[in-house]
């Protein structure tokens, strides 16, 4: 709700008090889901342009050039809140509403990801959660014929009462003929079409900016939307249809704070004045705060010329989509709505738009890192533990619901990174972060975050083009937490200055905080990234390929998975130095080795785990620290021929072949069959037949 403060301030600007709805409008648009006010001045700092940026932060969807006649529409969104209400259908809105940000570019969505934060699955509530969060997104995705061709998942205790359910969109669009979201031309017709206007959603956008409550379920199922993906597929249709015809002026889709948060942020440039009376609806008797503030789903706002209004409504028609001309841009900087013949609201668009004032927090850093102490165990049991830990084990049972390979441009969802065929180059998308290294040391751990992606597209043979995010933290009035959003926003724009890829969009989702639970999550700055590479022939790794071990290792123990199952503390990661990154993407561009992959939860075992189950290898230091610490900047890589790795920071650890996985170090030999990883690998799997 607006705060008292920021009542008083209103209505001593105004002179006057605030109107029912007027009142409304400020708290969805005033809100910290939709106004950044926390956030604002920190996300400045980060590099939002380059060379083949054709237009950054600020619209529905940020537009990147990916060759001479193909551009990336790309944004990503949370749907936090919702998705804990209603597991299904927040999930599924969150897919609906981040496509409509893509589509309202005037770009055909191509490509999915959802990075995914649960809390652990031994707990019944949880893989609740996660089985209808996952069934909202593949029966969303599936419906509307877009592939999620990557996604993240991670489970710790802290998202028990607040998972997260973050959604990466990326369309293909013409780069000389993308649709923007801010009016142009006083007396400019605006065109709602799409689904009919219910009640349904109302307040979300004030919803995502506070703490859920222990009664949340029951008493904010009414903030959740309800989407329909088979209205979404055809509003896909009509919208590239109309842009098409080149009367579309302008374009933005109806997500946070429904009908009034897109027309008067869409307005924002020159005025607005509507008339609620005349939006179609779904149910009657709806007042006009209902009609504005409603976040019904696949509902599109376009600004047409008077003269093309007809055209745009009869594209709508030929899908079924009911339309109504609902108001027009004015000259006049003010947003004003009528219902019923009479003023229901009228302010300065200025004020309402961009107007909240931005919210100074007190920060205070702290030290959360614990002395590192060797864990109990035989090494066998910790490599079982590691491999068996959801963060490790095979996603099986979530890729199996989504449709990778609709729109046959998928070329791989496996190994490191997700690939589509764009052209004649590849599209390769990467996602995610690791919380628990995050929490131990937000600025390098966000840093390492944008790393680690970079390093899943160098994998592919591909370099970054740009970064999306979705910053998700509790709540900022808490010091500490304030700190860990500005340590975790400057590491990630100091390491996108280091990789030259600029961050071009995102979405800060904060008070992920449970009463019911006590818990706050841990920072999740959640990336998403895309690059460009060359179409490559996947490879065949046989026996007797070279085993080699690019950069260096350290004890990082902190934040690693086998702190996470042992408890055992230690240093999360430094800080990772990309300069590794160039080489291996040449080595992989170029066809030079067999397989690589980049080591990151689980360490160097987990990834012989996945790209070498059947191999003789051997180790020389701390067997703890060679098979589990989590060091960044390193790379597993088979290949032929050593010599291929000349001048690289490596060694030779192995060769594959034979029916085991077998590791000797100093002080024994670990003897794998590929029957006891494939259980091991297998347990998300299993957790989830209940």
């Amino acid at each position: 709700m607006v705060s008292a403060r920021d009542r008083s301030y209103l209505e001593h600007e105004l002179k006057r008090e605030l109107t029912p709805l007027e009142l409304a409008c400020f708290d969805n648009l005033w809100s910290e889901h939709c106004s950044y006010r926390s956030t604002g001045a920190l996300l400045k700092t980060l590099p939002t342009t380059g060379e083949n940026v054709l237009l950054g932060p600020g619209d529905d969807a940020a537009i990147v050039r990916f060759s001479d006649d193909i551009a990336l529409a790309i944004g990503m969104e949370s749907h936090n809140h919702p998705s804990y209400v209603d597991p299904y259908d927040g999930a599924a809105t969150g897919v609906g509403g981040i496509v409509r940000d893509v589509i309202s570019m005037g770009a055909r969505p191509v490509a999915l990801m959802d990075p995914l934060y649960f809390g652990p699955l031994s707990q019944e509530k949880n893989r609740y959660l996660f089985e209808h969060v996952v069934a909202g997104i593949g029966d969303y995705g599936n419906c509307i014929g877009v592939p999620v061709v990557r996604g993240e998942l991670v489970f710790d205790e802290s998202y028990a009462g607040n998972p997260l359910v973050n959604v990466v969109c990326v369309g293909v669009v013409n780069p000389d003929t993308f649709l923007t979201a801010r009016v142009k031309k006083p007396g400019s017709r605006l065109v709602l079409y799409g689904a009919s206007t219910g009640r349904d959603g109302l307040g979300g956008a004030s919803f995502a900016s506070r703490d859920l409550s222990e009664d949340a379920e029951a008493e904010d199922r009414p903030c959740v939307q309800v989407g329909d993906p088979y209205t979404e597929k055809l509003l896909i249709e009509a919208t590239l249809e109309m842009a098409a015809t080149g009367k579309i002026l302008s374009c933005r889709d109806l997500g946070a704070a429904g009908l009034a948060g897109a027309s008067s942020e869409m307005s924002s440039t020159f005025g607005a004045c509507l008339d609620a009376s005349r939006v179609h609806l779904r149910e009657t008797g709806m007042n006009e705060v209902e009609i504005l503030l409603a976040e019904s789903q696949e509902r599109m706002l376009v600004e047409v010329a008077p003269a093309d209004v007809q055209i745009i409504g009869d594209i709508a028609e030929k899908y079924d989509l009911p339309w109504s001309d609902i108001g027009e841009v004015t000259e006049e900087r003010r947003y004003v709505i009528t219902f019923g013949g009479r003023t229901v609201c009228d302010l300065p668009i200025d004020l309402l738009v961009g107007g909240a004032p931005c919210e100074v927090w007190p920060k205070t850093p702290y030290h959360a890192e614990k002395p590192y102490a060797p864990p109990s165990g035989s090494i066998r049991d910790l490599a079982f533990a590691v491999l068996s830990h959801p963060d490790v084990a095979r996603k099986d049972w979530v890729a199996r619901q989504y449709d990778h390979h609709v729109q046959i441009r998928t070329l791989s969802v496996g190994g490191d990174a997700g690939v589509l065929r764009l052209g004649n180059d590849a599209l390769v998308l990467s996602c995610g972060c690791n919380p628990r290294q995050i929490y131990l040391a937000p600025y390098a751990g966000t840093a390492n975050a944008v790393y680690e992606n970079a390093a899943n597209l160098a994998c592919a043979g591909a370099e970054p083009l740009c970064i999306v995010n979705c910053l998700n933290f509790a709540s900022p009035v808490h010091p500490e937490i304030f700190w860990q959003i500005e340590q975790s926003v400057l590491g990630m724009g100091d390491m996108a200055r280091q990789l030259t890829t600029p961050v071009v969009g995102g979405n800060v989702s904060l008070y992920n905080e449970s009463d019911e639970f006590e818990t706050q999550i841990k920072p999740t700055p959640s990336i998403g990234m895309v690059g460009k590479g060359p179409v490559l022939t996947p490879g065949t790794v046989g026996d007797g390929a070279l085993l080699a071990l690019i950069g260096k290792t350290t004890d990082a123990f902190g934040g690693s998975v086998l702190d996470a199952v042992t408890g055992c503390g230690g240093h999360a990661p430094a800080m990772a130095d990309p300069g590794l990154l160039a080489p291996v993407r040449a080595l992989v561009a170029g066809g030079r080795i067999d397989a690589v992959t980049d080591l990151s939860r689980g360490g160097l075992l987990a990834a012989l785990a996945r790209c070498a189950p059947a191999a003789s290898v051997h180790l020389d230091g701390n067997p703890l620290r060679e098979l589990f610490a989590e060091t960044e900047g390193r790379f597993l890589v088979a290949c032929q021929d050593e010599a291929v790795l000349s001048g690289l920071p490596y060694r030779v650890i192995g060769e594959t072949g034979g029916d085991t996985l077998s590791i000797r170090y100093t002080e024994g030999i670990l003897e794998f069959p590929r029957g006891d990883i494939t259980h091991a690998l297998g347990t998300t799997t299993r957790l989830m037949r209940y």
